[in-house]
Order: structure tokens, then C-alpha cells, then sequence
């Protein structure tokens, strides 16, 4: 059975369950599935760029839409200038509230990145982060009927899925079977990741332009 797209996977789910009384409930496995695997897995098909302006006095602006994790932050002046993390009450302590300039560092408060000093211009930022991947589902509100998982890592999406489904019908004794699975899935998947990047292979990083942020 082909694994490329939302319908399939939905398909083997119920198939591999034996069930076919779970038609409304499946589409749930599935979304627990992605989130948990957006919440373990980490690779670089997940790495993308936001490019971002800031203005001047201020120093706050939202996280982009989507993210997981931060990469990195880098200033695109000349030279270019990455910008170091620190902890808010550390950026405090060595900026406070009233210093501005060209931003040198930034901390994260909730879903917002502030920037230390606080700008005096407008300066371009370069945002590297992980991002979830777009959700499936019908192709309508948000969701695409096939991304990155259905593509490339299919058994890992329908081992989640039965995974997510099985405290569900209480069948319990699956449970380790579905999670041993899964958790392998995983493992291969930061393994492979981790031997291409040390294998000097180029990064491929998608690029997002958004506006500016207050």
C-alpha cells in the first residue's frame, strides 16, 4: 500500500487496526502523531529562514509562524553579525531597558524574540529555526493532503498514528510494539540527518520573507 498522502495513510491506520469503525477518530491519531513528532524530531527539511526588519525603538517582535525551536539570529549588516543568546534576566542585567544601538544579542519571552540594545534603526534580521511541518488533512484550512512526512518518512507518521490510537480502542498491550517502532523511526531518521551534515553535504534551508515586527 502506497503511503504518499493523507488518504493513505487514514487507510492503512484503519487497515493495520483491523477496524473499520474508526473513520472519524483516525484523522485525530494522525494530528497526535504530528505533534509529537514535531515535538521529538529534529532534522534539517525542517530548518527554514525569516527574514525580518526591525524598527527603531523597538525591541520586541513576534516568533515566525510555525516555529519549533530556534537555530539562530543573524544580523545582516556588513560584516554580517550573529547575534549571542542570552537569558532574559542576563540581558537585563547587561543592557537594560534604556540602551540602544546595533542589536549584539537577543533573548525569548513567551512568543516574542527581544533584541539587546534596543534598536536605533531599521536593520535586517536573518531568523534560523526549526518549523513544524504544515499539517495534513483535505487540503482545506490550512492543511496539505502530502508534505516532507508522507514523502520521505511515511512509516514514521503510521507508527505514530497507531501509536496515538491504541490507549484509544484499549488496546494497551500494543502500546510498547507501536512505541519501540516509532521511537526507531526516530533514531534513523537524527542518525541519517546527522551523518549528512557531517558529511559536508549543503545545506538546504527554505527562505520566508515576512514584514516588519514591533
Amino acid at each position: 500500500m502506497a503511503l504518499s498522502t493523507y488518504t493513505n495513510i487514514k487507510d492503512a491506520v484503519a487497515d493495520w487496526l483491523d477496524r473499520s469503525d474508526l473513520t472519524t477518530r483516525i484523522p485525530d491519531f494522525i494530528a497526535l502523531a504530528e505533534t509529537r513528532i514535531n515535538r521529538d524530531l529534529r532534522i534539517r527539511p525542517m530548518e527554514v529562514r525569516s527574514t525580518m526588519t526591525t524598527t527603531a525603538d523597538k525591541r520586541y517582535f513576534n516568533l515566525p509562524g510555525g516555529y519549533l525551536q530556534m537555530r539562530n539570529i543573524q544580523l545582516n549588516t556588513n560584516p554580517i553579525r550573529a547575534l549571542e543568546y542570552i537569558t532574559p534576566e542576563m540581558l537585563d542585567r547587561l543592557y537594560g531597558s534604556s540602551s540602544t544601538g546595533v542589536p549584539r544579542a537577543y533573548t525569548m519571552i513567551g512568543d516574542e524574540i527581544q533584541l539587546a540594545p534596543v534598536p536605533d534603526s531599521a536593520y535586517t534580521l536573518e531568523v534560523a529555526f526549526y518549523e513544524k511541518f504544515t499539517s495534513l488533512g483535505d487540503g482545506t484550512s490550512g492543511t496539505v493532503t502530502s508534505n516532507w512526512l508522507t514523502s520521505n518518512a511515511p512509516d514514521l507518521l503510521l507508527y505514530g498514528s497507531l501509536l496515538e490510537a491504541e490507549p484509544f480502542i484499549k488496546n494497551d498491550e500494543r502500546i510498547p510494539v507501536w512505541l519501540n517502532a516509532y521511537s526507531s523511526a526516530i533514531d534513523k531518521l537524527q542518525k541519517a540527518d546527522a551523518r549528512d551534515r557531517h558529511s559536508g553535504s549543503k545545506m538546504r534551508v527554505r527562505t520566508i520573507y515576512s514584514g516588519v515586527e514591533g
